[in-house]
């Protein structure tokens, strides 16, 4: 029971404020200007604020694990080469392979990851080092499947490719790890004034973010391409996880490293892939049934992970 206790107590509560979203939205209380400003004022602002702030406060010298880095960035890559073998020798509907393996592989990391753990342990753990090792590869790989399975042949890869490399160097969140761990590295102290502005900022960064996903669900949806839905549903929660994390637990990751990684592979598919692949001339519908198909199910799916982990002494 107190195993159970702990697993409700680090989901409940996330997807909680998420469902409160959806209603603010349901009784127009909030609405689609809000969200989008609301997801840019999160992307670009308070969560680099909080990514800045709990860097700073890592030991990088003492916390600092490549080890672990690299796993997350082979997990990656492993993760998303598989499902486009998968999807180009099972799926018959080729159109929407690229939408298919960016939906089963890229994980909200960075949002749902960090409301997560920080619900758990205060603040981002390691986040910021799955981040590191994750999200470059979920951009890099996104536009690598994405152009080459576009359903509209005369897409210019070479402007698509140049203006996403483009938003990975400009990419806040990664601007955010730089610079957290450039002032962790040189100790860096701020003025007080300095400290409570950006903890204001990073405190609002959880809270917005949550609500602006729930505002931003459509349920009717996911009810369009449901067999591929579900199957890209069911590798992003519980697929690769069942694969990788007896291996991280093989290689002595614990506490607050497992957790991360549990966040990597069990999170759902993060919103944003819905605008990369309309961007990207891809259809839409596909994504954005996994987006909101995976966010729901994975209320249930994480709390079971965490529960079986923490019943296991793992966490």
């Amino acid at each position: 029971m107190e195993n159970l206790i702990y697993s409700l107590n680090a989901t409940v509560p996330v997807f909680i404020v998420i469902i409160a979203g959806y209603l603010l939205k349901r009784i127009h209380w909030i609405n689609e200007d809000f969200i989008k400003a609301a997801n840019k004022i999160n992307f670009r602002i308070t969560l680099p604020a909080l990514l800045i702030q709990d860097l700073m406060a890592t030991d990088f010298y003492q916390e600092f694990d490549l080890r672990f880095i690299l796993y997350c960035a082979v997990v990656t890559t492993l993760s998303f080469f598989g499902s486009w073998a998968g999807a180009k020798l099972l799926m018959r509907d080729k159109s929407i392979i690229g939408e298919f393996v960016q939906a089963s592989f890229r994980s909200s990391a960075a949002v749902l990851g960090a409301a997560f753990v920080v619900n758990i342990y205060g603040n981002t753990g390691m986040i910021p080092l799955m981040i590191i090792g994750a999200v470059p590869l979920y951009n890099i790989y996104s536009v690598v499947v994405l152009s080459v399975e576009c359903p509209e042949k005369n897409v210019t890869q070479e402007k698509t490719l140049h203006t996403t490399l483009k938003g990975i160097v400009t990419n806040p969140i990664i601007i955010g790890i730089v610079i957290g761990v450039l002032l962790s590295v040189f100790r860096v102290d701020f003025p007080q004034l300095i400290d409570n502005t950006l903890a204001n900022f990073a405190r609002i960064s959880t809270p917005l973010a949550l609500i602006a996903i729930g505002g931003a669900f459509e349920f009717d949806k996911a009810i369009k391409k449901v067999k591929p839905a579900v199957v890209a549903t069911f590798l992003k929660l519980v697929g690769f996880a069942a694969i990788f994390l007896p291996f991280a637990i093989y290689l002595g990751f614990r506490e607050e490293k497992l957790m991360a990684l549990i966040i990597m592979l069990c999170s759902p598919t993060t919103p944003s892939c819905f605008i990369m692949a309309k961007s990207m001339k891809s259809e839409g519908t596909l994504t954005s049934s996994v987006v909101v198909l995976g966010t729901l199910v994975s209320a249930f799916t994480l709390t079971t992970v965490i529960f079986i982990v923490k019943s296991m002494g793992y966490l």
